[in-house]
């Protein structure tokens, strides 16, 4: 059994198409073909079922596939401590967020304090962070909130107050709070159902008597702010989105715990190079100047 054979039949178990897997891996798609008939014969068994250039993993396949996504895993763990120990350049951060309020501060924090380290982020879902992450393709994941499985780890680097933002000259810009009951009757602008901030101030506006009327919903955080300074609509902001040259007033919520949770993800085991260290100190001070300021 060689690495190649394993490496290939990982992409091709992913794809489940032989010709976008033979595109992908820069190879003909004989020499892919011919590479993953050599590794059924070496473990005695077929791994796909084929129709045509589509595969789908059988029982036999899907039993293999993650025992090799670990021994791979392992191995590319190991090739980044040797990077280490031997003082070579971390090639490529990956990083992944799920929010991005924060980004662009911790991404200039980490070009000012360590401008050597390289970087490449992605904005998913959850769900696709989470795939990634078990892969081991990426090594940090800065989301809200944390998720809860046993092959990934968090630290909850901040918990951030959510706010009811409010366009200047609006009834409520003189107040510092405001009850869920008094804004019942407002229209909303915010994010679709699915992004956690909107799924939580639902479920609370819901216990108090009303669902919001929403006016506006995206999949875009940072355009809810515009669209509040604009005057369409009203809504529920977390603090670490809050821009003060934005014409703007923010007030707490009266009587409910509205917070929002960051996290920190990476994938249990996982080797920390000594790159993503830095930057994970980077993303703890940052977080713990805003709580200073904050008190």
């Amino acid at each position: 059994m060689e690495l190649l054979q394993l490496q290939y039949f990982l992409k091709v178990a992913r794809l489940e198409h032989m010709t976008e897997a033979a595109r992908t891996l820069h190879v003909t798609q004989s020499s892919l073909s011919k590479t993953i008939q050599r590794l059924e014969e070496d473990v005695g068994v077929p791994l796909f079922d084929r129709t045509g250039r589509k595969l789908r993993l059988n029982e036999f396949g899907s039993k293999f596939l993650p025992r090799v996504e670990r021994a791979l895993f392992e191995l590319e763990q190991g090739k980044q401590e040797l990077r280490d120990l031997f003082n070579l350049e971390h090639e490529v951060l990956e990083l992944v967020v799920t929010t991005a309020s924060t980004l662009p501060h911790i991404l200039r924090e980490l070009r000012s304090k360590h401008p050597h380290i390289q970087f490449h982020v992605q904005m998913l879902t959850t769900e696709e962070a989470a795939v990634l992450l078990n892969r081991g393709e990426v090594d940090f994941c800065l989301s809200s909130p944390p998720i809860h499985r046993d092959d990934i780890d968090y630290e909850i680097v901040h918990v951030a107050p959510i706010l009811v933002a409010v366009p200047q000259g609006h009834r409520l810009a003189g107040r510092s709070s405001v009850s869920l009951i008094e804004i019942q009757e407002e229209e909303f602008v915010g994010v679709k159902r699915g992004y956690h901030t909107r799924d939580l101030v639902d479920a609370v506006c819901e216990t108090v008597g009303f669902a919001p009327k929403y006016v506006y919903e995206g999949n875009e955080p940072a355009r809810v702010n515009a669209l509040v300074e604009a005057g369409i609509g009203i809504g529920f902001i977390p603090g670490t989105a809050v821009n003060p040259r934005e014409h703007i007033h923010y007030l707490r919520v009266e009587g409910h715990e509205l917070v929002m949770e960051i996290a920190l993800w990476w994938k249990h085991g996982r080797y920390i190079s000594r790159a993503a260290q830095q930057f994970r100190e980077v993303v703890e001070q940052y977080f713990n100047s805003l709580s200073s300021e904050g008190h």
